[in-house]
């Protein structure tokens, strides 16, 4: 019997027009009538994603930023694991030398120190993680989303780590060569320790405290509820799904996945576009009822 469900956005819950379908909110409030908890799990920040759950009229938890913060159904903070100071500062000086795109977010911010250059980076991320739309497009749409753009900009980031009680919750590095592009400082980072380095498209990397993954926050969150792993399910597409893949009771792949998800998944759903969340969500509820 399935009791929780994780849900990535991005790619997976989010069509490619960057929204929530009808089907999909009809089948969430579906499960949640049925007993089946919906949990969205994304790499984006709190007021970011709760504003576009909101628009879309669902109310559920959140494990965000990957998992360096989880906030249960009445929104308590539940969960919180930061990157380190010296590690953060270490990753920001590595990642500026490289000459590389990247921004800071903490629990209610996302800096920038470049607004044209966000533009453009999720404009390549958008083109990823929808064959067919062009760059064009994408662009407009990214410049067009209140929420992509609710950025807050700084002048150096440096500067930014000497504000007392300021935590970085994840840094977010950008690349439209794809992964290749990476791979050098892929491995200074893992020789600094203590760090995962995960990626929610071929276009960026995306770096976190070693504690601050899917699969732990949403077994850990699972434990708090009382809900045996076995109970558990998590819908992604992209690697920074892996470990909640891998780790809830059944693991599914959306349809446009990329390879490395559908293999290690149980079960494959439709693409984002064809509804596919909404697809498997029912087909959980039916399930339940033969239990």
């Amino acid at each position: 019997m399935i009791k929780l469900v994780a849900c990535d956005l991005d790619g997976t819950l989010f069509n490619s027009n960057m929204a929530v379908s009808k089907e999909s909110v009809a089948a969430i409030h579906a499960a949640q009538e049925s007993g089946i908890e919906f949990l969205v799990a994304t790499g984006r920040a709190p007021k970011e994603s709760k504003k576009l759950l909101k628009d879309a009229n669902i109310h559920t938890g959140f494990i965000n930023l990957n998992g360096a913060l989880v906030y249960d159904t009445a929104g308590r903070l539940i969960v919180k694991h930061p990157l380190p100071q010296d590690k953060a500062n270490l990753i920001i000086h590595l990642l500026h030398e490289q000459h590389f795109y990247f921004e800071i977010l903490t629990k209610d911010h996302v800096y920038t120190e470049d607004l044209n250059a966000r533009i453009s980076n999720v404009a390549h991320l958008m083109v990823d993680l929808n064959p067919g739309m062009t760059f064009k497009e994408a662009v407009a749409i990214s410049a067009g989303n209140k929420s992509i753009m609710n950025m807050t900009p700084v002048d150096n980031f440096d500067e930014l780590l000497t504000k007392p009680g300021l935590e970085v919750m994840k840094i977010i590095a950008f690349d439209a060569r794809g992964h290749e592009a990476f791979s050098d400082v892929i491995k200074r980072i893992d020789q600094i320790g203590g760090l995962v380095v995960s990626s929610s498209s071929s276009s960026n990397i995306e770096i976190n405290a070693e504690r601050a993954q899917k699969g732990i926050a949403l077994l850990d969150y699972a434990k708090k509820k009382g809900i045996k792993r076995e109970e558990t399910a998590a819908i992604g597409d992209n690697l920074n799904d892996e470990s909640m893949i891998r780790d809830a009771g059944i693991g599914v792949a959306m349809g446009n996945a990329i390879p490395a998800i559908k293999k290690i998944a149980q079960m494959v759903t439709k693409t984002n576009n064809e509804n596919g969340v909404a697809f498997i969500l029912r087909k959980f509820i039916e399930l339940n009822k033969t239990k």
